[in-house]
């Protein structure tokens, strides 16, 4: 499972014009998920980006987390996180987890986010055509992906 995670003065998303989801301050994060992930995946995951500590103190240094600074969550599903660019110029996409599996863990995040602690996490509409929008804070940019964490 792989995140891309923006730091976010505010970020929404919409489906056909319709505001689907939006946060003030927090995360936009964007979710890949792997064909061979798991629960466990996403359990891991959201530990480790609830409690990244990735918002700025009254010292302007990055030491508080989301729950430190009361911040919400704007997750959207992203199978094009595994998108493979090593060939030909048209991405391969067979990495990604398909539909029947990747939804249910999409959820699964979410709830364990919550789970964190995260009071606030909002979704985008899992396999519809989004348009997201934010105000990157910093900016501040991060990857998490799951094969890179301690077990």
């Amino acid at each position: 499972m792989k995140a891309v995670i923006q730091r976010v003065s505010h970020a929404g998303v919409s489906v056909d014009g319709e505001v689907k989801g939006a946060v003030g301050r927090g995360m936009l994060i964007l979710l890949g998920i792997h064909g061979d992930d798991t629960e466990r995946d996403a359990e891991k995951l959201a530990a480790k980006v609830s409690s990244l500590r990735i918002f700025t103190d009254e010292n302007d240094k990055m030491n508080l987390s989301l729950a430190d600074v009361g911040g919400g969550v704007l997750v959207i599903s992203n199978f094009t996180l595994y998108g493979d660019c090593s060939h030909g110029r048209r991405p391969s996409f067979v990495k990604a987890a398909r539909p029947e599996k990747a939804e249910p863990l999409y959820e699964y995040f979410c709830e364990r986010m919550k789970h964190e602690g995260v009071a606030e996490v909002r979704k985008g509409i899992f396999g519809a055509d989004m348009k997201v929008e934010l105000l990157n804070d910093g900016p501040v940019t991060l990857v998490v992906d799951t094969e890179e964490l301690a077990n």
